[in-house]
């Protein structure tokens, strides 16, 4: 076992954001670096792979530089480098990889690689180095991971202990939110654009389907996101005015039923301690005030800036397997356990 005691410099490039991190004994931010090419692919809809990769060479070594200066330490300093080594778009994941790679050759540093989700899972356990620490998530925990490309239920009974109970079909929650923001003309990314315009809409305007999925912990988002389509081609066929605000507000929240209803169910079953809900979507005003309100056990949501990517994440669940685990430099050629490789 590596020492207890450990700073993990943290780097992320899965899709459009490069950022870097240290941390300290998996809990305490000591810097967070985070540069976002939102705007940039805003004029796509979406993350334009390729354009990705491009930023990402540009901003790596600059990012991960500050990172250490906000840190007030120097690469012989940090313990252990942990990279994000997938899942997340290949063009921009290699830039990342490449980084901590020559890092690790340069400095004889082990080098983790970590999975993208278990890394919003561990978001829950950070604070920031000049606040006051939270208690951390007690075991067995529940996690509800909800981002652009996964939603999910994960067991966890111990650190790195991972049992996915269920996943999404087709959609995942964060694809249907910018799925459904394209079709009423809002701005990319989805969320934040629906969030907004669902403030001054009514929930009750729409009635969407709310797809249990009953007998199992998956989720399917592609039917509401349908019958907002057809909706929407309905209202065009009668020549009338979409009303954005009401539909915005009926999808948020037959998306956020589902997700809450499904995790506080399997969260009795399994007779969990907390809940854990991490991911961009956990960023959504409306389900963390459903499941805070709802929910019988302690939620555990990290604050904004922790929800989308970030590389203080990555770092934080780096710690817990560089205590656990021999690393030597290099040596990531095979994921972490993990039931979504």
């Amino acid at each position: 076992m590596s020492n207890p005691t450990a700073r993990i410099l943290g780097i992320e490039t899965s899709c459009d954001e490069t950022a870097a991190s240290v941390v300290s004994d998996g809990r305490v931010i000591q810097s967070n670096v985070v540069a976002s090419q939102v705007d940039l692919h805003a004029q796509y809809g979406g993350v334009f792979p390729e354009l990705a990769s491009r930023e990402h060479v540009k901003a790596i070594y600059p990012i991960v530089e500050q990172a250490l200066e906000q840190a007030h330490l120097n690469i012989h300093d940090i313990d252990a480098l942990a990279v994000t080594q997938g899942p997340g778009l290949a063009g921009s994941l290699v830039v990342g990889m490449n980084m901590a790679k020559g890092l690790a050759l340069a400095t004889g540093k082990p080098l983790i690689g970590v999975n993208h989700m278990e890394g919003h899972i561990y978001s829950a356990w950070l604070y920031q180095a000049n606040a006051t620490p939270h208690q951390p998530p007690r075991f067995p925990l529940l996690a509800l991971l909800v981002s652009g490309g996964h939603s999910e239920l994960v067991l966890m009974t111990d650190h790195l202990v991972y049992e996915r109970l269920g996943a999404t079909l087709d959609d995942a929650a964060g694809e249907a939110f910018d799925k459904v923001a394209r079709l009423l003309d809002l701005s990319y990314p989805g969320g934040p654009s629906i969030q907004k315009a669902s403030q001054t809409g009514s929930s009750s305007s729409f009635t969407f389907p709310r797809a249990m999925m009953e007998g199992t912990w998956d989720f399917s988002f592609s039917g509401v996101k349908t019958a907002v389509l057809r909706t929407v081609e309905a209202l065009q066929e009668e020549g009338r005015a979409l009303p954005v605000e009401d539909l915005a507000a009926s999808f948020q929240d037959a998306v956020v039923d589902v997700l809450v209803e499904k995790t506080l169910m399997a969260a009795e079953t399994h007779q969990v301690r907390e809940i854990v809900v991490a991911g961009g979507v956990s960023a959504n005003k409306r389900l963390r005030e459903k499941i805070l309100s709802e929910s019988s056990r302690p939620v555990h949501i990290p604050p904004l800036f922790l929800c989308t990517d970030n590389a203080a994440m990555i770092a934080g669940a780096g710690y817990f397997h560089y205590i656990r685990e021999d690393f030597s430099p290099l040596n990531i050629d095979v994921l972490p356990t993990w039931p979504l490789s």
